[in-house]
């Protein structure tokens, strides 16, 4: 069976990859991550996903290599990652009392053949006091996060409900990626 190679040094990423019981490489992807303005959020999430596999793939050709990206959209555009605490503030003010949707790109490439899917999970966030916001970017967690919050962490006191898959908000859906391995005779 060939190696795995998840392109990304994602702590998040790297422990659900983890629950395949399969032994992996992570390799830090430097690929772009700018957006085109014309991709709906799926098309997004895939792309950016891609281009972070086919980064490490060029130097992996026997590997199956996995990339992964995702991004928080309310009202129908996509919070990234904050720049700032002023960013982290006004993106989780701007969440608060509302639902979002999260999107999971991920890219599978082995032998020169490239494969993408994405899930997408809703979830709706309790109404957030300034106080609360204030101590979560306190705790420094929000701030390589997209959206500015982690669900696995701190950020899950902030969630009211979630409609979908929990590891798709966590950053990789591994019971989506399981299943595609194993139809696809990777694994």
């Amino acid at each position: 069976m060939p190696k795995l190679i998840l392109a990304s040094q994602s702590p998040r990423r790297r422990e659900l990859l983890q629950k395949l019981q399969i032994p992996f490489d992570s390799i830090t992807s430097n690929a772009d991550e700018q957006l085109s303005e014309n991709q709906t959020h799926e098309e997004a999430v895939m792309e950016l996903a891609a281009r972070k596999a086919k980064a490490i793939a060029s130097d992996y050709q026997e590997e199956i290599v996995i990339g992964a990206d995702t991004v928080v959209v309310l009202n129908n555009e996509i919070l990234g990652k904050p720049k700032d605490r002023e960013m982290a503030k006004t993106m989780l003010e701007r969440l608060s009392g509302k639902q979002h949707f999260v999107y999971t790109g991920v890219a599978v490439i082995h032998q020169g053949t490239i494969q993408t899917f994405y899930e997408k999970t809703e979830v709706t966030f309790w109404e957030l006091t300034k106080k609360e916001i204030d101590t979560y970017l306190d705790s420094g967690e929000p701030f390589d996060k997209a959206g500015s919050y982690g669900i696995q962490g701190l950020g899950s006191l902030f969630v009211k409900s979630i409609n979908g898959d929990y590891y798709t908000v966590v950053g990789l859906p591994i019971s989506r990626l399981n299943q595609f391995l194993k139809e696809n005779k990777l694994i």
